[in-house]
């Protein structure tokens, strides 16, 4: 059965003049390779135009998916309900998850009391007590997990109707450091206009973004407070599978919530709308909104930040974290400089072709990635580097679409000498491209 990936970002299409909304989200891709975007495997997006064909740029880097439309029977939540179905997660940043009744989640805690308990009891946020252990450690970390709610104005066209619609989501982020700090997931802002942030107490916030980074999926944002509660940090490195593992997050916009389960592996290799990452696998419930929100440990320690899911509705508990080591890096390059350094780039945009019909439409025989526009002055410009070819290989690795080639820079770093074959009208030519650095999410 073939394995599907997709972000736990969830948020609306709101609907118009009162009627209802229309969902839309990713549809990922996964281990098996199959093409995210249809027959098309990359994004594509207004900006730059290929000799003979319409518009769309890939750069070899990761860019904005397109929005897709869902069944339209599915309705909006409403405040307070909570629908105990399978259902797709729906925004801009994608996502998808179940609702699951209370008897089938496999990972839910039982405490039997005895009639001669040991252990200390443990004050709850109530004034109740429990002889559970995770009681005053999930009390002890959620102030540090806000709510987040993302909104960004799209054109649609639906047949001869068309116009502006605003794209609503919720997501999760966890507070950084005590000065507003807080780091969520790339695909939870990507694109939004307005960000706001739902401390644990209540108070909201409007925030801005301080740096993006879509190859790791992580994102720092920054709101105007101070006396804020941090995550304590852990070591990904250490964990091992069969801890503890609890989700922190805001799962189909109820507000903070938790769940519990185990490790279930370490540096799983999963591929997300193309996106190739290593991360914790978790047997903890994730759901829509869970994105962005913290994987802790037993001990309260933040070891990851959820941001993905099995996309099957017949798999259950097969959450995933990015490992907070890399966080770490990622959100202090990101604070500092806006950017994370040393990612290399190759200066150029790709169009993927991977159809007849747009191959006709862009005046090619051969199915592939092609070269859109080259950056003057940028390592592929100064190897000669053309638009019109078509990227063959980059180092060992054989391409043929823009995701590929993303995916291949990986293994290098901004300074290295990368070659680059590319087919020109026919003609095989290896080029040697000193990689720029990628200054851009």
């Amino acid at each position: 059965m073939e394995n599907k990936w997709e972000y736990d970002y969830s948020g609306t299409y709101p609907g118009s003049g009162g009627s209802n909304p229309t969902p839309a989200s990713y549809t990922p891709i996964g281990p098996s390779g199959e093409p995210s975007m249809g027959a098309g495997a990359d994004y594509t997006a207004p900006g730059y135009t290929m000799p003979g064909g319409p518009s769309a740029p890939m750069g070899g880097e990761p860019q904005p998916p397109r929005m897709k439309k869902r069944h339209p029977h599915l309705k909006k939540i409403g405040a307070g309900a909570l629908a105990l179905v399978l259902v797709a997660g729906v925004s801009f940043g994608g996502g998808y998850a179940g609702f699951y009744l209370a008897d089938k989640t496999s990972s839910a805690r039982i405490v039997y009391q005895s009639a001669n308990p040991s252990g200390t009891a443990t004050s709850s946020t109530d004034g109740s007590t429990s002889l559970d252990p995770l009681v005053s450690v999930i009390n002890s970390i959620t102030p540090s997990v806000v709510e987040i709610t993302t909104e960004q104005m799209v054109t649609t066209s639906y047949g001869f109707w068309g116009g502006q619609q605003i794209v609503s989501g919720a997501g999760s982020g966890v507070i950084y450091t005590e000065d507003g700090y807080i780091i969520t997931n790339n695909h939870v802002v990507e694109g939004a206009e307005q960000i706001t942030v739902k401390l644990n107490d209540g108070t909201t916030y409007n925030a801005t973004l301080v740096g993006a980074d879509s190859q790791s999926d992580i994102a720092v944002i920054k709101i105007d407070a101070t006396g804020l509660t941090p995550a304590v940090l852990g070591d990904s490195d250490t964990i091992a599978i069969g801890e503890t593992a609890i989700a922190v997050g805001n799962p189909s916009n109820l507000g903070v919530t938790s769940t519990d389960g185990i490790i279930s592996a370490l540096n799983r290799s999963v591929t997300v709308e193309g996106n190739t990452m290593n991360l914790i696998q978790t047997s903890a419930a994730i759901s829509p909104g869970n994105s962005g929100g913290g994987l802790f440990n037993s001990r309260g320690e933040l070891i990851g930040i959820v941001n993905a899911k099995n996309a099957d509705e017949n798999a259950e508990g097969l959450g995933f974290a990015i490992p907070i080591n890399t966080v770490k890096s990622v959100a202090q390059d990101l604070i500092e400089n806006g950017y994370v350094t040393g990612r290399p780039a190759l200066g150029i945009t790709v169009v993927s072709i991977t159809d007849a019909q747009t191959a006709m439409q862009y005046g090619v025989s051969t199915l592939g990635a092609y070269v859109q526009s080259v950056s003057e002055g940028s390592g592929a410009a100064n190897a000669g580097m053309k638009v019109g070819d078509r990227i063959v290989s980059v180092g060992t690795k054989t391409v043929t679409t823009a995701t590929d080639v993303t995916n291949a820079l990986q293994d290098y770093a901004a300074g290295d000498t990368v070659q680059v074959q590319v087919d020109r009208g026919g003609e095989l030519i290896t080029l040697n491209v000193v990689l720029g650095e990628k200054t851009q999410a």
